[in-house]
């Protein structure tokens, strides 16, 4: 009897614990465009594919792409299962399926949509993949790339969203060059955002950012993403709003840093205060 009892009481203080987690995760800071928004908010705290899906949601979009993808890789991992040949096609599937033409700030349900992808929902559909057939990987951020290594067979492989021909690089040469190009040099710093978002052509060589991120710090910077592209319309609350979703993911200096910006430029351009 007491044991059924502290089994209960076990139960209970871990609903209890997960129901206050996601009042954390929807607080009245957070601004939705939409119900369906919030609803995929909600459910990508367990699922991150819904977190990606969250992002300029079209309520018109179904899932049968990246559904008929799964089913495709399934077949293969139950023919070759973790293997050489299922890492293969966990990268050339989706750039014959999902990636079509890269343009900056694309979302994953871009992707999904109509084939446009940059280097974070790129990522993100690979990650996803990686994580269903429980390889071990990290998704790296840099400056302004992202990108993902594979532990694959006590080997490092380099999966590089935005090449399509060349972008599974095995060779450790080859992979160590790579790594080489966006690891940080001694005392690098980042130039300041100003400068990084006064001209988006401009080539900024600093390297000063390489770190390990998760798919739901991954799913934070598709809401940076986003607000960049706001911000340089000069959609300022709108990028404040993308930004506060994006620190709850990811409390991350860069993106803190664009909020405080983009709440000083509302105010100098329209008198409100955002915070």
């Amino acid at each position: 009897m007491k044991k059924s009892l502290l089994i209960v009481l076990f139960i209970l203080a871990q609903t209890i614990a997960v129901l206050g987690q996601e009042e954390v995760m929807v607080s009245d800071e957070l601004k939705f465009e939409s119900e369906i928004e919030l609803n995929y908010w909600k459910q990508g705290q367990q699922s991150p594919y819904k977190l990606f899906r969250s992002v300029a949601v079209n309520p018109e979009l179904k899932d049968q792409k990246w559904e008929d993808l799964l089913i495709d890789l399934d077949k293969k991992y139950a023919k070759k299962g973790k293997s050489t040949a299922l890492l293969r096609s966990i990268f050339e599937k989706p750039h014959r399926k999902l990636f079509k033409k890269y343009e900056q700030h694309s979302t994953f349900n871009a992707m999904l949509q109509n084939g446009k992808f940059d280097c974070v929902s790129g990522s993100a559909a690979l990650g996803l993949l990686l994580d269903r057939y429980s390889f071990n990987y990290k998704i790296i951020e840099t400056d302004y790339h992202v990108f993902i290594v594979v532990d694959y067979d006590e080997q490092d492989i380099i999966f590089e969203s935005t090449l399509p021909i060349g972008g599974m690089i095995s060779s450790p040469s080859e992979v160590e060059a790579y790594l080489a190009a966006y690891k940080p040099a001694r005392n690098s710093q980042l130039y300041p955002l100003n400068q990084r978002l006064g001209d988006p052509t401009q080539a900024l060589n600093d390297n000063s950012i390489f770190r390990k991120v998760s798919l739901h710090e991954l799913a934070g910077l598709q809401y940076y993403n986003d607000a960049i592209a706001h911000f340089n319309q000069q959609m300022f609350t709108a990028a404040s709003n993308q930004l506060t979703k994006a620190l709850v993911l990811y409390p991350s200096d860069r993106i803190k840093d664009l909020k405080d910006l983009a709440i000083e430029q509302a105010y100098k351009t329209t008198g409100r205060d955002i915070k």
